[in-house]
């Protein structure tokens, strides 16, 4: 029982931390101790499974995939995403650097996690760390692309958004935005879909979700590979990509640039005066900062609630 309480807690963590634009579900899984095996878990699916159906049938492919695992954290992680659509949703829109400065506690607290993890640092750790560092700063920065409606190209950007779940510091979310395809995935087509069913909808949503399946299953095996062949290094480029990505969730930020349609207007919410979503974002000072309020107090101490979490979470994730 309180094995399957700890893993719904962990996967609502990891759940929440996916509504959070900047926030990876990955470094969740990473700090309460269960990345490993949940990368293991989901490079269990695959074509090895079909000998292990003929000799033991669904007992023998359900213990093959940690299927009580798997069930357990989808359920937490499906209540996690419920709760931050809701609860984060309205404190980002409120309260946004408080929000802010407890992920980015928590981020960075996270690092130090990882990095403590490695058992030794040599120049091939420490430039990893380096490279993985400027390889995700460089993502936050980019400008966002235009996209394409080619299939070709919905499948390669699902592929890449998804490995965002299992990859620490990376936001499938931002993702999808820096390659141009956040409006018309979330907004033009997975909404449509999801209301009328529409076939033209719903085919490439198919799309979408095969190369989804493709990337989680690809990146897995690959990061299950390195783990265990180059774990150190592994590591090392895993903290790197977690300090870099510290740019997309500074406290204060003012927007530059919004979500637009097709032919450059800003796309607003229902009420007609809100832009939908913030597409580019500069870094602030409190004093510069344009928001209604800039809560510097609130920012300082829920900063120290996010790092300390962290140690909260490990020792979460250290019980049997």
């Amino acid at each position: 029982m309180k094995d399957t309480i700890s893993t719904m807690i962990k996967g609502m963590a990891m759940g929440t931390a996916e509504v959070i634009p900047g926030v990876s579900g990955g470094t969740i899984a990473f700090i309460t101790g269960i990345y490993e095996k949940l990368l293991n878990t989901i490079k269990a699916f695959g074509p090895g499974l079909i000998p292990i159906f003929k000799e033991s049938g669904f007992k023998g492919v359900w213990t093959a995939i940690n299927g009580a695992f798997l069930i357990r954290l989808l359920g937490g992680m499906a209540f996690g995403v419920v709760f931050g659509v809701f609860a984060i949703s309205y404190l980002l829109e409120n309260y946004p650097p408080a929000v802010w400065a407890f992920f980015f506690g928590l981020i960075i607290a996270s690092a130090i996690y990882i990095g403590r993890q490695i058992t030794k640092w040599g120049p091939g750790e420490i430039a990893l760390m380096i490279l993985g560092a400027i390889v995700a700063y460089g993502i936050t920065t980019i400008a966002p692309a235009e996209g394409s409606e080619s299939l070709v190209f919905i499948f390669f950007s699902g592929a890449i958004a998804i490995s965002a779940l299992i990859l620490p510091g990376i936001s499938g979310s931002f993702i999808l935005l820096i390659m141009g395809m956040y409006s018309f995935i979330i907004t033009d087509t997975l909404k449509p879909a999801l209301r009328t069913l529409a076939p033209d909808k719903l085919g490439i949503m198919v799309v979408f979700a095969l190369g989804c399946l493709t990337g989680l299953m690809t990146v897995s095996r690959l990061l299950s590979w390195t783990f265990k062949h180059y774990r150190n290094l592994t590591l090392a480029t895993l903290t790197g990509f977690m300090l870099g990505s510290l740019n997309k969730i500074w406290p204060w930020r003012n927007a530059t640039d919004w979500l637009r349609d097709k032919t450059g207007a800003i796309i607003l919410k229902d009420d007609g005066i809100t832009p939908k979503k913030i597409l580019v974002e500069e870094n602030v000072w409190p004093g510069n900062y344009n928001g209604d309020d800039a809560l510097v107090v609130a920012v300082v101490v829920l900063m120290i609630v996010g790092f300390l979490s962290v140690f909260l979470l490990e020792r979460l994730g250290s019980k049997k």
